[in-house]
């Protein structure tokens, strides 16, 4: 049984990790691209998984590793790129709520106190309101990655420490992929905006990741191993606050109060009361006339003609 599973999952599990990224992120691009809105979605997700995959790709001449997480890595890129594409065009301005809820890493909660994530990133970083850093930055990093693999692979006695290097950074930056929705969602105390299909897909992926991971008998470093529990953890994290906050907008803002009374039984109040007797607005001392008029009562023809 154990070992019929293990070969259905070493099937399996390959094409749904070339396929996840499209099953993950089609669904936000496309929830996005109708609301003309990216609020409630972390622009540091693109960043992460584009960052991670251009070093995975990097780091296969140098590890050997299975094919199919090379080819998950390309295709990883390709909806990284439309996913960025469409947040950056209908990004929510930085005076509205949701407009600060997407700024990545942007104060996990409200009463300030500084903290790691609420410090300014250098130069912007990720954080530009123009459009154009952001793709310039992703064409640098994947020229200098080239350059270093056409200079360093022909030194064999430091090609091998470099594509470790890159391997595991690559893969470390991956694993850290659930933590900027993770603080948004804190910060706002909502999931509004962030799909239930793109966490499905996460927590899916890295329980068949896990299984093939450790019983597969291709190539798999255990720089994707250790790697994956984290991420794991840190998706879990991502359920249990899609528990707790729902897909709401937020708490609920408190009710206006005037005079002790609910502007909600305002109506009622009113019908119940007389027209003498429904309050007035008053500025300063009450105005009298000779007649003694009261204020907020016209004077009847009757009166003036007396």
């Amino acid at each position: 049984m154990l070992g019929w599973l293990a070969s259905f999952s070493g099937y399996l599990t390959p094409v749904f990790l070339v396929l996840s990224p499209l099953l993950s992120y089609t669904d936000q691009a496309i929830s996005m691209y109708k609301a003309r809105s990216s609020a409630g979605f972390s622009l540091d997700i693109p960043l992460i998984m584009l960052v991670a995959s251009l070093f995975r790709i990097f780091y296969y001449p140098g590890a050997h590793f299975d094919k199919a997480l090379l080819v998950q890595s390309f295709v990883m890129v390709f909806i990284q790129l439309i996913l960025l594409k469409i947040a950056l065009d209908h990004r929510p301005g930085p005076s509205s709520k949701g407009g600060e809820a997407a700024v990545p890493f942007a104060r996990a909660h409200d009463g300030g106190g500084g903290g790691l994530w609420e410090a300014p990133r250098p130069y912007r970083f990720w954080q530009w309101r123009s459009a154009k850093p952001y793709w310039h930055f992703v064409l640098y990093m994947f020229l200098g990655l080239a350059a270093c693999e056409l200079v360093l692979a022909p030194v064999h006695w430091l090609y091998p420490a470099y594509s470790a290097l890159i391997g595991y950074t690559g893969l470390s930056v991956e694993a850290t992929l659930p933590l900027p929705q993770i603080f948004s969602n804190a910060r706002s105390r909502s999931c509004k905006g962030f799909r239930v299909s793109v966490l499905a897909s996460w927590l899916l992926g890295d329980a068949m990741k896990m299984y093939w991971f450790f019983s597969s008998a291709t190539q798999i470093p255990w720089a994707f191993k250790i790697c994956g529990i984290f991420q794991a953890g840190c998706d879990s994290l991502l359920g249990m606050q899609y528990l707790m906050y729902g897909n709401g907008s937020g708490p609920a803002v408190p009710e206006l109060v005037v005079k002790d009374h609910k502007m909600s039984d305002w109506p009622a109040a009113a019908s119940a009361m007389g027209e003498s007797e429904k309050p007035t607005m008053q500025m300063g001392a009450p105005h009298t006339t000779g007649r003694d008029t009261p204020v907020g009562r016209r004077t009847s023809l009757a009166d003036k003609s007396t």
